[in-house]
């Protein structure tokens, strides 16, 4: 502020009075000279989010589901560092991934005859001609999967006590038509198999057997009857999600 020097109207000011009134007037000009010179505190810059982690499926097609569960595999680390596997029941399709979350290659698939997410109890044990088509399921979930073999071929283990596996497609029986279900662009027709994932013999060869050769790996079967959440905690925090799954 700025006091202007005092006058009235034929009045007469002793000098002590103008000497105070030019010391406060001087004060107020330095005050705000003082302010102009002071710079205005700049705002902190906002630190950016931090972003989200994500499966690359670098252009594959996929369901929903199938890129929230890898997204969530991948922000989580739920795979602990290990390659991945999706299998997507309701798209008949699998989605092969590095520890890092690259899409490694994708094809279709055949799965277990019966609509289902779990295996019937004792049936790793069973004859195949004891089976009921009811029975025949591909089941849902997390299973660290490892290459082995079985009587005819080698093969990806994915739960061995339910004889659950990933495969290169068989002949089985002529009627079923495996590779020409797999050749066909729809995924009605892909549920033929007692509950092993059938897979082209190419996409076996050169891409799921060099991944999981010399390691382990963890293989994640979609649901296709229960809810999404009711299998993989997707939608709660990666510290939980990984405690839960580490118990």
């Amino acid at each position: 502020m700025i006091i202007a020097p005092l006058k009235r109207r034929g009045t007469q000011f002793p000098d002590r009075i103008k000497r105070a009134a030019a010391m406060f007037a001087g004060r107020g000009l330095a005050i705000a000279l003082l302010a102009c010179a002071v710079p205005a505190t700049a705002k902190p810059a906002l630190a950016p989010e931090p972003e989200t982690s994500r499966a690359d499926f670098r252009g594959e097609a996929a369901s929903e589901n199938a890129r929230a569960v890898a997204d969530w595999v991948v922000a989580s680390g739920n795979s602990n560092g290990l390659p991945f596997v999706i299998v997507d029941k309701t798209g008949a399709k699998v989605f092969v991934f590095s520890p890092d979350g690259a899409i490694r290659g994708a094809a279709a698939a055949l799965l277990g005859l019966g609509p289902g997410d779990d295996s019937v109890p004792g049936i790793g044990q069973r004859k195949l001609a004891t089976i009921t088509p009811a029975e025949r399921t591909t089941p849902a979930g997390r299973f660290e999967a490892s290459l082995g073999n079985d009587f005819e071929q080698d093969i990806l283990w994915v739960d061995y006590e339910t004889s659950l596996s990933l495969h290169r497609v068989i002949v089985g029986r002529p009627a079923d038509h495996r590779k020409n279900r797999l050749a066909t662009p729809t995924p009605l027709d892909n549920r033929i198999s007692y509950g092993c994932i059938n897979v082209p013999v190419d996409f076996y060869d050169t891409v799921v057997m060099p991944i999981f050769t010399g390691t382990v790996g963890i293989v994640y079967i979609l649901p296709e009857t229960k809810p999404i959440e009711a299998v993989f905690p997707i939608h709660e925090p990666a510290s939980i999600s990984l405690a839960q799954d580490n118990r």
